[in-house]
């Protein structure tokens, strides 16, 4: 699968495809809170953030790896779950994302790169 940045807005239409194209159900993304950007389409979150981190100047801190369901709404739509989120330096000690305004942070930058 081939790990796309998405700097811009893309359709759930497109989602779905890339959906399809790997998992079925889910697409793996990684979010860099601090630039606002997400790469997606990867098998691993690990994969993902190395490319934002070598190709978008990414911090470890920054990048949070979930995963969106594009069938789904509301709190179904995105899952908190990766290996990269355990950053106990950074104050996060689970696969999740444990602030709340971090979390807050993703959803809003999710939304805003996913149109309807």
């Amino acid at each position: 699968m081939e790990i796309k940045v998405i700097k811009s807005p893309i359709t759930k239409s497109e989602l779905l495809e890339i959906a399809k194209e790997g998992f079925g159900d889910l697409v793996k993304a990684v979010v860099d809170v601090r630039q606002g950007i997400m790469a997606i389409g990867g098998e691993l979150h690990a994969d993902e953030e190395v490319l934002l981190t070598e190709n978008e100047n990414s911090k470890r801190e920054d990048t949070w790896g979930i995963n969106i369901y594009p069938s789904e709404t509301g709190g179904d739509f995105i899952e908190f779950d990766s290996m990269i989120n355990l950053k106990p330096a950074h104050g996060n000690s689970s696969r999740g994302v444990d602030d709340p305004a971090t979390r807050e942070k993703i959803e809003n930058i999710v939304r805003t790169l996913i149109a309807e």
